[in-house]
């Protein structure tokens, strides 16, 4: 990057702030990456939202306190101060409207997942962001994870005919069904997979959610998620010649490559990730969701 851009944070209740602020603000961190620094923050919080309200007074002490971050009264104080925008709320039922406030900056803008709750917000984020001319992405830092990037790179085996991931899947009333932490398997099912999912049915259990994704050209690709112990990520990314398995703990910290792809966003202009593809994995997700309530298998049209 030409020069160090100064990013602004919306939303200081989810960890994911500190650990972005770690990366860019500490030149001491071993994962410490140049070109940006968090200058300024507005804490937010949801008040009916207990794992956001109840975190960010302390996220917000450590912001300001241990990484030199300062903190303003509203997003549009973030959006005045900065060069690009770091929206991290943690609840997705307010990216939208934070989103409305910071437009008329037209300032580059990362939104962390879950993106949106609907594929119509989704698509009225994106709309919005086009109108404004604002470079714009989201996504799970699971997409970048070091390990699960080495697998798709390696195409020795010819083309990826399925995928299976899993992951832990707790969930959260406020962020219904696959929205919470199913968005971190369902990230890296549409980062292997691509486009084009036509159906989506899901079998659940009080411990279990297992989502199977049909894709237009027959490809089949599935989402484990559970509510036991097991808080691990993985899977398997099955090719014509082979199949291998996803070390999703191999190499950096995921956070790591996942600011990598928004500081190239925030230098060039252009998301990394196609705004479809983000479209897509919201509307599977509710389509997924309805499948859970339903039983019935769902339609992504």
């Amino acid at each position: 990057m030409a020069k160090s851009k100064k990013l602004g944070l919306i939303g200081c209740d989810t960890s994911h702030c500190v650990a972005f602020a770690k990366i860019l603000n500490d030149p001491g961190n071993e994962n410490h990456l140049e070109g940006a620094t968090i200058a300024t923050a507005f804490p937010g919080g949801s008040p009916d939202f207990e794992l956001s309200i109840s975190r960010v007074e302390g996220f917000t002490k450590e912001l300001r306190d241990d990484l030199g971050v300062a903190i303003v009264d509203s997003p549009e104080a973030v959006a005045e101060a900065s060069d690009a925008i770091l929206l991290t709320s943690v609840d997705a039922r307010v990216h939208l409207d934070q989103f409305r406030r910071i437009a008329p900056y037209k300032k580059p803008v990362y939104i962390d997942k879950p993106f949106t709750l609907s594929g119509a917000d989704a698509r009225e984020l994106f709309d919005l962001a086009g109108q404004n001319g604002i470079p714009l992405m989201s996504c799970s830092a699971l997409r970048y994870a070091d390990g699960f990037q080495e697998v798709l790179r390696d195409d020795e085996n010819g083309p990826v005919f399925g995928v299976d991931v899993y992951g832990p899947m707790a969930i959260q009333p406020t962020q219904p069904g696959f929205f919470w932490y199913g968005i971190h398997t369902v990230e890296m099912l549409f980062a292997a997979m691509g486009r084009g999912c036509s159906r989506v049915t899901v079998f659940s259990s009080d411990d279990h959610d297992v989502a199977v994704g049909v894709w237009a050209d027959g490809r089949v690709g599935t989402v484990r998620g559970n509510r036991r112990e097991n808080k691990k990520f993985g899977g398997v990314v099955h090719r014509e010649k082979g199949s291998s398995p996803i070390d999703a703990y191999k190499g950096r910290p995921y956070y790591v490559g996942l600011m990598e792809h928004i500081l190239t966003m925030f230098d060039s202009g252009k998301p990394t990730i196609d705004p479809e593809d983000t479209v897509e994995i919201i509307r599977f997700i509710e389509a997924a969701n309805q499948s859970r309530e339903s039983g019935k298998s769902v339609d992504l049209s």
